[in-house]
């Protein structure tokens, strides 16, 4: 599955609250976010831009991915289907 072309970064914050994470801090056109449920606190920045340039998502999905512990195939699908 292809990544989207055409997600913007609050969409993209709310889709991963799924997996525990909630914004930590704002500042200027980026979001922090933070997650722990893996036990150690796990932090993305993500860029309230619209769209996400695709080679910065697809760097924030394989971050994810490793520190989910989910193929990567998977994730995509799990948060764009």
């Amino acid at each position: 599955m292809k990544l989207p072309r055409n997600i913007g970064g609050e969409k993209l914050v709310s889709l991963l609250t799924r997996y525990g994470y909630r914004e930590s801090h704002r500042t200027g056109s980026h979001i922090k976010i933070t997650s722990n449920i893996k036990g150690a606190e796990h932090h993305i920045t993500i860029p309230a831009h619209n769209p996400i340039r695709v080679g910065t998502l697809n760097n924030i999905i394989n971050d994810l991915s490793v520190y989910l512990e989910i193929a990567k195939h998977t994730l995509i699908k799990e948060l764009f289907d």
